[in-house]
């Protein structure tokens, strides 16, 4: 969801793989009648993590398609529905969400659910080479903006748009350990000095949880379109939101702020960009704009530094197993000490 221009026809052009496209149409035009005015052409958005995203056109409109990646099992880690009803009901609130066209849960039409939104024009910066070419000054506005749209997020009262019960807040942090404990074990097939240390110390200071807001679970810079006014165009890919501690969302943000000490790293950061702002200012602009209390940040950043230790320890596992391809994954690997050990000395300035 870049702005790119929209996909050219081809004198025989091949739609992209999971997304039949005669199919599409006779179930927009059932469901939506008149939205369609041409024939549809699409292209594969390059760049996510997880479920397939892609950009389809008639020559006048465009809209996003997002569905579950080619042969997904597990259901409830893909779920369209939920993803759909976040944007939903957030649409219309101070939050920026691409404006929903239509959930199809009838797998015959794309052999899986989906659903289709409007397509917003704007960037997905990624890297620090990336943002460059704005220069400090509007990088500094971008990153925090940033933080002022999930200020915006966090004070949403989820059952005034209709999610009251989209999650189980009590207890959302002890769950949230104990799931990525498990995780890590289901990894494990060599030695990690300090992650069980790390895992251990997290238990012992579990903070109180702040009130529960709708949180995105995934909050960082390439998930957020940035336009031209350098302002967020459109929050993105909500497929881990819940209700639950609001400060998870932080603690991930000041994370992703921090440089990573790895020459060559295969995990793009955009914090080594000039202008880019501190973690530190952008928890303090976080804690005066929300009026939340932000002193226990160096744990949730410490916890962000685990889960994401877990996340690459899990890649490296699939990879020694032969069970991942492409560029990259050889030195994947080599992030998850730095990972932990960030987590540590994080935990350890708290």
């Amino acid at each position: 969801m870049s702005s790119s221009p929209p996909p050219q026809p081809s004198a025989r052009e091949v739609p992209p793989p999971g997304l039949d496209l005669e199919k599409l149409r006779s179930c927009l035009d059932r469901e939506r009648p008149g939205l369609v005015g041409g024939p549809l052409r699409a292209q594969l958005i390059q760049g996510g993590r997880s479920n397939l995203t892609y950009t389809v056109t008639d020559g006048a409109g465009r809209w996003v398609v997002r569905r579950p990646p080619l042969g997904h099992v597990l259901a409830t880690a893909h779920d369209m529905k939920r993803e759909h009803r976040v944007i939903t009901a957030l649409h219309g609130t101070a939050v920026p969400v691409p404006t929903p066209v239509l959930l199809c849960e009838d797998e015959s039409v794309l052999g899986s659910p989906f659903y289709v939104m409007e397509f917003v024009d704007g960037t997905p910066y990624r890297t620090a080479e990336q943002l460059a070419p704005l220069g400090p000054e509007r990088t500094r506005e971008a990153v925090l903006s940033l933080v002022d749209t999930l200020v915006d997020l966090h004070a949403v009262d989820p059952e005034s748009v209709g999610l009251a019960d989209f999650g189980r807040p009590e207890g959302f942090l002890d769950r949230q350990l104990r799931r990525w404990g498990k995780q890590l074990d289901a990894s494990r097939n060599r030695e990690l000095g300090g992650i069980d240390e790390l895992h251990a110390a997290l238990g012992r200071a579990l903070p109180d949880s702040a009130a529960p807001s709708v949180i995105h679970g995934d909050y960082r810079l390439d998930n957020v379109l940035i336009g031209g006014d350098d302002r967020i165009k459109a929050v993105l890919d909500w497929e881990m939101s819940t209700l639950g501690d609001p400060l998870t969302d932080l603690g991930l943000l000041a994370m992703y702020s921090r440089p990573i000490d790895l020459p060559g790293s295969p995990i793009s950061t955009t914090a080594t960009a000039a202008g880019h702002p501190a973690a530190a200012e952008l928890i303090e602009r976080y804690a005066e704009r929300s009026g939340r209390d932000t002193s226990a940040i160096s744990w949730y950043t410490a916890f962000a530094w685990f889960k994401l230790a877990v996340i690459l320890e899990g890649i490296h596992y699939r990879y020694t197993l032969g069970q991942t391809v492409g560029a990259g994954f050889d030195r994947i690997g080599d992030l998850v000490p730095v990972f932990i050990e960030h987590g540590l000395t994080t935990l350890q300035e708290g």
